[in-house]
């Protein structure tokens, strides 16, 4: 095990220019405290200072560090000089593995805002064991992506436990109320997972299936079977367009609007769910099946009982087989990229203030009992609100050594932060409230 006490840094942001990177450093500024050893790290110099000037005074004093994610020795030199890395720098399957490299090699504690699958499988496979050797937790997903899916169906599954009623059976993530939005990085992380699944068709099956993070992959269901195609060559734009439509249609099969006949609400696809879903599993897998061998997760828009339910959550999946279709092609995607956010943009501080996400956890326990855990909090989703739960992942992994989990190596908020992390955010105005009750039909 590697020791961080002599480290000169507590935590070092890095990516700390980015708009999200921006929005961390001003939580860290206000909420850290004057003690905690704080570093803005990036490529530009110019940019890092100017940013330390705009920040509240008791940031003045904070180092700036140069690195680029992409020469290697700046990454080593970070990670070593810090207990905690926390890092925005995205499409992390572009730019993000060599200071994952640097920080399990260091032995140093790291935390990101990935929500991409192959990412993190490749990190996983590719730096676990060396993490697990020198202590380092690797924690991915630490913003709207997968916190508060993973943070509550972990608290979910503790009050089960506690209460004696036997493990976690069909589970479902209910987003009831969110307003925000996708940040331009989030835009671009999806962007570039099509862009390479569509090039290397056989990490198509690596997307496809539900189980793709987890450990032990021979002790999960058996995976779906996926047909991979070669990629298409460059075509004609109408027989690109002809393509996106087709690929849509294929999509929407597997894209259920269900209504459920206990309650009368309809739901949709959660765009987000797919990924956020394999982090639960993970974190099932990674604690020993804790939360039941018959645990099956899921997440879903809920679109309530009203007669337009129908018809707003159909239109939501074809909106989301859409959007991937297009992002699958060069020439549609060039058509779509026109008008999503770029990476570095986000809404003014007027619109961020607007947000806010309810999300409800419900589940049926090997026992018959149910029970709903109510996760939400004031904030925009992908900005103020991601910005809070990367700021408290670091602060948790800096300090909260003697609460965390005995864990070490690739992880997920669950497995490596857990309930430190959960108290952290309820200080913040998060919610994470669990009890026993069926979801209601109104």
């Amino acid at each position: 095990m590697t020791n961080r006490s002599d480290r000169e840094f507590d935590i070092v942001l890095f990516g700390a220019t980015g708009f999200v990177g921006r929005l961390t450093a001003a939580y860290l500024a206000e909420h850290a405290g004057p003690d905690v050893r704080i570093a803005l790290a990036g490529r530009d110099r110019l940019r890092l200072e100017a940013l330390r000037r705009q920040l509240p005074r008791g940031a003045s004093e904070w180092a700036i560090v140069e690195a680029d994610a992409t020469e290697p020795t700046t990454l080593a030199e970070i990670a070593s000089s810090a207990r905690v890395v926390a890092t925005t720098v995205g499409p992390y399957a572009v730019l993000g593995m060599p200071l994952v490299e640097a920080c399990a090699i260091a032995g140093t504690h790291y935390c990101d805002l990935t929500g991409e699958l192959l990412f993190v499988r490749e990190s996983a496979d590719t730096w676990h064991a060396t993490a697990v050797d020198t202590g380092a937790r690797i924690v991915h997903a630490c913003g709207f992506d997968s916190i508060p899916s993973d943070l509550g169906v972990l608290v979910t599954a503790d009050r089960v436990a506690a209460d004696g009623e036997g493990e976690l059976t069909r589970t479902t993530l209910a987003v009831r109320s969110l307003k925000g939005g996708l940040s331009g990085g989030t835009i671009d992380s999806l962007r570039q997972q099509t862009i390479i699944a569509r090039r290397e068709p056989l990490l198509r099956k690596i997307l496809a299936d539900p189980y793709a993070l987890s450990p032990d992959r021979n002790a999960e269901p058996a995976p779906p079977r996926v047909e991979v195609a070669p990629a298409p060559a460059a075509e004609g734009v109408a027989r690109v367009w002809g393509q996106v439509l087709g690929t849509v249609a294929s999509m929407r099969k597997r894209i259920p609007v269900e209504r459920d006949p206990e309650t009368g609400r309809w739901t949709g696809p959660f765009v987000m769910g797919p990924f956020n879903a394999r982090i639960v599993r993970r974190s099932n897998a990674l604690l020993g099946w804790r939360y039941g061998r018959a645990f099956r997760y899921r997440e879903v828009v809920d679109f309530g009982s009203a007669a337009t339910a129908p018809v707003l959550a159909g239109g939501m999946a074809a909106g989301a087989a859409g959007l991937v279709a297009a992002m699958s092609f060069d020439t549609s995607r060039a058509v779509v990229d026109r008008v999503l956010p770029k990476p570095g943009e986000g809404p003014s501080p007027e619109a961020r203030a607007a947000g806010r996400f309810r999300l409800v956890i419900s589940t049926r326990t090997t026992t018959g009992a149910d029970y709903l855990t109510r996760v939400g909090a004031d904030y925009d989703p992908g900005y103020d609100g991601t910005a809070v739960m990367l700021g408290e992942s670091a602060l948790a992994l800096a300090f909260d050594d003697e609460a965390l989990p005995d864990a070490a190596g690739v992880l997920t908020p669950a497995t490596g932060i857990g309930m430190p992390l959960v108290e952290r955010l309820r200080e913040r105005g998060f919610t994470f409230d669990c009890d026993r009750g069926v979801l209601a039909a109104g």
